[in-house]
């Protein structure tokens, strides 16, 4: 996928009758309600910042678009038309649930030059969806990526970490499953727990145990690892921060750190550098890491905590990174001297 920005517009639950467990789009998002009228208001001013040097894709999501009143939907993609036509932007962006797809939407949406498809998959494991109400099945997400794949759009794969009856391998089987379905990129959600949803009633009462951020790092790597193999695009780790997860108000629990994405991306590279070390003889010598110049923060770790580890755990004298224009992002060579 070729770099571009988004300018997000937030529907917050508008469109969804389910009541997921995990769900408070008004806390998520920062917004409270929906005005439609206000759309404009809010695109005027984002494209008056926005950078032009990179394609820009308005994007709506937040509830699930194809699922709102049809004549909001249709006025918001017509909307979006608009700056489209006046040059302003490249495409329009959705996001959706899988059970709210279907050839009649996808034709609309296709008329109306929407470019990509961001599908909310959670889970693939039956029991995940089913803990955490989802509405719809694994069957759903399969039957509505075939639909998409069918068409010209790009689509990508939301899935959360730390949903209940969720395990690792249950996670791990998901991400496997977004790429064997086709998916042109993903997302990566560690779960937040929220105050005032049934999630938090849950860990209330001890139904569900909340993520720590440790647990969260590891899991959310463990999947990474899936995508990055698969050589899938990852475009985000974590929810985008808003006022309230900046401040931890309404938060009650869970995977959220501000710097949650930078952490998992260095808990990825740390496990690949302990593969690559299996069998070689590491103790008293310095590991020479070369990697892509902007790498090199996710590669030392937070407060370097990676070269730390790897130096206890390998018993090294040292660990050196080196910058290389040469190397291909999130990639590494290294020696022991």
């Amino acid at each position: 996928m070729k770099k571009h920005a988004n300018i997000p517009i937030f529907i917050p639950h508008v469109g969804c009758p389910n009541d997921c467990v995990f769900c408070n789009q008004r806390k998520i998002s920062g917004h409270t309600h929906f005005d439609r009228e206000s759309v404009r208001g809010e695109l005027d001013e984002a494209f008056s910042t926005v950078r032009r040097d990179i394609p820009i894709q308005i994007a709506y999501f937040g509830g699930s678009f194809t699922g709102i009143d049809r004549e909001d939907m249709c006025y918001l993609l017509s909307l979006a038309n608009e700056y489209i036509d006046a040059g302003k932007c490249e495409s329009i962006r959705i996001s959706t649930r899988p059970d709210y797809i279907n050839r009649e939407i996808l034709d609309i949406l296709q008329e109306n030059r929407v470019k990509t498809i961001e599908i909310g998959v959670q889970s693939m494991d039956e029991r995940v969806l089913s803990a955490s109400r989802r509405g719809h099945t694994a069957s759903d997400t399969e039957r509505a990526f075939s639909l998409i794949k069918s068409y010209d759009f790009e689509l990508i794969g939301q899935m959360m970490t730390g949903l209940p009856a969720s395990t690792e391998e249950t996670e791990v089987m998901t991400a496997e499953r977004i790429c064997e379905m086709g998916a042109d990129g993903a997302r990566i959600y560690p779960t937040v727990v929220f105050c005032d949803t049934a999630l938090h009633d849950m860990a209330l009462c001890g139904e569900y145990q909340p993520l720590t951020t440790e647990t969260a790092v590891e899991r959310t790597a463990a999947v990474l690892s899936v995508f990055m193999k698969q050589g899938i695009p990852v475009i985000r780790v974590g929810l985008q921060a808003s006022e309230i997860l900046t401040t931890g108000e309404g938060v009650f629990g869970g995977g959220y750190h501000p710097a949650i994405g930078e952490m998992v991306y260095a808990r990825y590279h740390r496990l690949e550098i302990e593969r690559a070390l299996q069998g070689e003889k590491t103790a008293g010598k310095v590991l020479v890491l070369r990697v892509f110049p902007t790498d090199i923060s996710a590669f030392i770790g937070q407060k370097g905590e990676n070269r730390r580890h790897l130096t206890e755990k390998f018993a090294l004298r040292g660990v050196k990174i080196i910058p290389d224009e040469a190397m291909e992002k999130y990639k590494f060579t290294f020696s022991l001297i």
